[in-house]
């Protein structure tokens, strides 16, 4: 691992993205049992959950422009900080406005983060090892989210819901310490340029970046969808509908984690041998059945076995995605790619809460989830279509043996 893996910078940054996540997993395992016990109506925490969403897709492009200018590590340690400041002040609004307007905060911030770490993590990893390096990241993810929400279970227990938001802003300024003492300057043309490279001769279309990456949009789209209508909604499905007490509906988002923890590196292993999309293709399947079997399950250890799987098979196609986008992006187009894969997840998590809240309300948790199987179906379809995109497919090598052909056939 440590031979594959030389740059210092990269451990600092999975060290931070570690702490990061173990904030994101104490504060989201609570946040809609919080929300239910102030009061808030389902339906409009799916419009709060947009929020989030849409301080995504409003800074996913321009957190690009801004590594590009002030370099990741000056980028990622000020988002860290106001990520901290909107997840200690999340509990203190009481009107909707003002609950949306940290929330969509909160969602900026994170943008900054994620295209920061993500552009640095694979311009400095080595193209054949790209897929691997970004294993590793998404097991750092993992882990913060099955820590996280032990963390939550033990604050809650003692000092309420509250406690745990707090609890998170303090481990996410912690990251930014890591972050600040321990993160070399990492310049913005080394971050989206090939090294020596003109920045004027670096520009691709914006058009022709988003087409290579489309299928890694997607997933990161139908994962962003599903992730923040699960989040929001499955905790209430369980205690309204399976009998399940709200305090361990908190361990569900731990069991999610550790099923992509578990599930993560094999499956990137996998990848980089037969191909993404493929294996994508596979895990979404096995993913979707398991969201749509999820209705019929009798006992909350078994609902608990098949949150496991659906993180080891549908969160695992998050890495994944992001290992292709690397794959089939220049060096030079990786911050912009970033952007765009980040605004997709955005865009999923800005339409999927509203969707599902309707359908939650309107005809119940099982209708919810099986729209939600039905969307990776989707995806699943899609990776067939497209799958010449990747560039290990069978598909690919069959046109690349074309085109060979063609020309040969011309020259002679």
């Amino acid at each position: 691992m440590l031979r594959k893996i030389r740059d210092r910078d990269i451990w600092v940054i999975y060290a931070a993205v570690l702490l990061l996540s173990v904030a994101y997993g104490t504060a989201i395992s609570v946040l809609a049992i919080h929300l239910d016990g102030q009061g808030l109506p389902r339906e409009r925490m799916g419009w709060l959950a947009a929020a989030f969403a849409l301080g995504i897709v409003s800074f996913s492009v321009p957190a690009g422009g801004f590594v590009q200018r002030f370099g990741a590590k000056t980028t990622m340690l000020v988002a860290l900080l106001g990520y901290a400041v909107c997840i200690t002040a999340f509990p203190f609004p009481r009107s909707l406005g003002l609950l949306a307007a940290v929330r969509f905060l909160d969602g900026a911030c994170s943008a900054a983060i994620w295209v920061s770490a993500e552009t640095a993590l694979l311009a400095r990893a080595d193209k054949e090892h790209r897929g691997f390096v970004m294993s590793l990241y998404a097991i750092a993810m993992a882990i913060g989210y099955v820590v996280g929400p032990g963390i939550s279970a033990a604050v809650v227990a003692n000092w309420g819901t509250r406690s745990s938001f707090f609890a998170a802003g303090a481990i996410a300024c912690l990251s930014a310490l890591v972050v600040a003492t321990k993160l070399g300057r990492i310049e913005a043309q080394e971050a989206a340029h090939e090294e020596g490279e003109p920045l004027a001769e670096t520009k691709t279309r914006a058009f022709l970046v988003f087409w290579r990456v489309k299928t890694s949009c997607f997933a990161t789209f139908a994962y962003g969808y599903f992730q923040s209508s699960v989040v929001l909604f499955l905790p209430l499905y369980l205690v309204g509908s399976k009998g399940v007490a709200p305090e361990r509906t908190i361990l569900v988002t731990g069991f999610f984690a550790a099923g992509m923890l578990a599930m993560s590196t094999w499956a990137s292993r996998m990848g980089d041998r037969h191909g993404h999309l493929l294996v994508m293709r596979v895990l979404g399947t096995i993913g979707a059945a398991m969201v749509a079997s999820f209705v019929f399950l009798p006992s909350f250890e078994l609902m608990c076995g098949a949150v496991f799987v659906a993180g080891a098979t549908l969160a695992a196609i998050s890495p994944m995605s992001l290992a292709l986008q690397g794959v089939v992006s220049e060096r030079r187009d990786l911050g912009r790619a970033n952007a765009y894969y980040n605004a997709a997840y955005a865009v999923g998590m800005l339409i999927g809460p509203p969707i599902s809240g309707v359908l939650f309300t309107q005809s119940g948790g099982a209708a919810m989830l099986f729209h939600l199987a039905a969307l990776w179906v989707s995806f699943v379809v899609l990776t067939i279509v497209f799958a010449a995109d990747d560039p290990r497919s069978r598909a690919a090598r069959a046109a690349r043996d074309d085109r060979e052909r063609t020309a040969e056939g011309a020259l002679s």
